[in-house]
This record gives C-alpha cells, sequence and structure tokens, in this order.
C-alpha cells in the first residue's frame, strides 16, 4: 500500500510540475530548471509551480497524517483536524492580522499569527477537556464555535469591503502566490508536528482497546493527549496558517487507506499521510486546469470532492450499525 502511495504521489507531483495555466512545455520547463537564465519557463519552475508542489506535500501529509491520529485518539472515524478548534483557531490569527493590516506591512504577519492562532487553540482545547475523549471532543467542538464566532464578528467589523473580501478570500484556502519564503516558514513547523505525531503509534494502538485496558498497558493517557494536540496544533496549525481552510483531506485520506491496511491506527498513519499529499497535489492541479474566469480555490475544490465522500461515510456507518 505504502508503494502505491507513493507511486500516486509520485505521478501526482510531476503533474504538477507541469501543469498550469501558462502553457510552457515539458521540455521548456525541464531546460528551465537546470538553466540559470531568468527565462519564463526557469520563473514558472523554480519560483510559481516547485514551490506550490512541495507546499502541497507538506500541507497534504500534515493534514492526512493529522486525520489518521486523531482518529485513532478519539476512536471517532469522523475526527480531522478541524474537530479540535486548531483549523479554526489559525483561521481566526490569519483574519487577525488581515483585519488590522499587519499583513499589508509584514507578508508573514499571516502565517505567523496563524500558527499562534492554531497553536493557541489546541492549548484551550486541551485545557477544556482534560477528562477523557468525550470531553476532549466537547471541548474541541466549543473552542470551534468559539472561534467560528471571532471569525464572523472579524467580517462583520471589517474596516472596509477590501478588508472583508481578503478575509474571505483567504479563508477559502489555496496554493496559489505561495514562495519559498511560505516553506521555509512552515515547513519547520510541519515536519516537527509529523515527528511528534509518529511517535504515537504504539499509543493510539492502545487506545483502540479502551482507555481503561490502554492504561492497564502502560499508556500514558494525558501524556498522549498532549503530544497528539501539540502534534496537530503544529502541523495542520502551520498548515492552514499559510494555505487557508482546507477541508476533508484530514477526514478522507485515512478512510481511503483503512481498508488496505487493516484497521490498526498506527498501520493508516505514513500511507494516510502519502495519500493526504496525493490528495492535495491532485485538488490544486484541478484548481489550475479547470477554466473559470478566476482561479478557483483549494478549499472550493476539496469541500466538493469530500463531501460526497462524507456523505457515502455516514450512509455506511448507518449499515454497519447495530
Amino acid at each position: 500500500m505504502n508503494a502505491i502511495a507513493l507511486g500516486l504521489l509520485a505521478a501526482a507531483s510531476l503533474a504538477s510540475l507541469f501543469l498550469g495555466r501558462v502553457n510552457i512545455s515539458p521540455q521548456a520547463l525541464v531546460e528551465g530548471f537546470f538553466s540559470s537564465d531568468t527565462n519564463l519557463a526557469h520563473l514558472v519552475i523554480t519560483e510559481l509551480r516547485l514551490p506550490r508542489t512541495i507546499l502541497a506535500v507538506l500541507v497534504g501529509g500534515a493534514l492526512g497524517l493529522s486525520g489518521a491520529v486523531l482518529q485513532g485518539l478519539l476512536r471517532n472515524p469522523l475526527a480531522e483536524p478541524g474537530l479540535l478548534g486548531v483549523s479554526s483557531g489559525a483561521a481566526v490569527g490569519a483574519v487577525i492580522s488581515i483585519y488590522f493590516g499587519l499583513a499589508a506591512v509584514f507578508s508573514l504577519a499571516t502565517p505567523l499569527l496563524g500558527l499562534a492562532g492554531a497553536l493557541g487553540a489546541g492549548a484551550l482545547t486541551f485545557a477544556l477537556g482534560r477528562g477523557g475523549t468525550l470531553s476532549l471532543i466537547l471541548a474541541g467542538a466549543a473552542v470551534s464555535g468559539l472561534m467560528a464566532a471571532f471569525l464572523a464578528m472579524a467580517l462583520n467589523f471589517a474596516p472596509n469591503p477590501y478588508a472583508a473580501f481578503e478575509m474571505s478570500i483567504w479563508m477559502l484556502g489555496s496554493l496559489s502566490q505561495k514562495s519559498w519564503e511560505h516553506i521555509l516558514l512552515a515547513g519547520p513547523f510541519i515536519l516537527a508536528g509529523i515527528l511528534v505525531l509518529s511517535t504515537l503509534g504504539r499509543s493510539i494502538d492502545a487506545l483502540a482497546l479502551g482507555e481503561e485496558q490502554a492504561a492497564s498497558l502502560g499508556v500514558d493517557l494525558d501524556r498522549t493527549r498532549v503530544l497528539a494536540l501539540l502534534g496537530v496544533g503544529l502541523a495542520a496549525g502551520a498548515a492552514t496558517s499559510v494555505t487557508g481552510s482546507i477541508g476533508f483531506i484530514g477526514l478522507i485520506a485515512p478512510h481511503l487507506v483503512r481498508p488496505f491496511v487493516g484497521y490498526l491506527p498506527r498501520l493508516t498513519m505514513l500511507p494516510s499521510a502519502l495519500f493526504g499529499a496525493a490528495l492535495l497535489l491532485l485538488a490544486d492541479i484541478g484548481t489550475r486546469v479547470l477554466h473559470t474566469s478566476s482561479e478557483l480555490r483549494l478549499g472550493v475544490i476539496t469541500s466538493l470532492l469530500g463531501t460526497p465522500f462524507f456523505f457515502w461515510l455516514v450512509v455506511r456507518l448507518r449499515r454497519m450499525a447495530p
């Protein structure tokens, strides 16, 4: 399964490098990549498509892995990063930078405040939900609702129509106009979050048996929850802070791989990250090749693809219920 996921990711990455709104032949792009001349092909491949592809892999991998870990931690097939308020917290931080004009003064203010908002929302969720899995889910729902209220308030009191438009567009999610600066800013946090989450395989496997059984096997439940929230806050929070809100990737990826690798949460982690990266790349390619007056936002594509899957999942779970 990992080999299939890697093959799909490699194919999607190549397609992302060679497909776009600017019609340049693959041969010209390859020559431009290795050329030191600042011609059109060189600029397109090195300054537009390559950083966009790398960022898509990082973001999709972070969302896919976060979804797999959270579904194992919470024993909930509908869990994903937005469930714990991390994505909403990142959105609030980014909107604050736009609302107060910080984004116009400092280009990286939006992702920096978005990351701070994600970590703050994750910390608040853990502080409120320390009583157990159900408490954590309820706390995440409460924090998500609070962040949504802040977002609505910011849009309601936007200082001008342009600021409201910028906030709305950012919340739709996009990889457009992302540069190496965004990768250098978010990449270390995403990789740190992935590293933290990758250490939780044994713990979430034990949690599949129940909290009491996991504790009897020596799993420190509070430590596991802290590490999971920290990892998701770093990985998914940093991803959301630079791309905006992108839904369904963290929900879909684990369910796509689970029938092929088994139902131990640990076994879904790596393929979920790989499939998440491939799915996001394919969705981003769709935003570029679909001919519209303005480029479709990535969050729109993932929602259009993810909503039917979500409905299918709900129907499947109803059929499986006793």
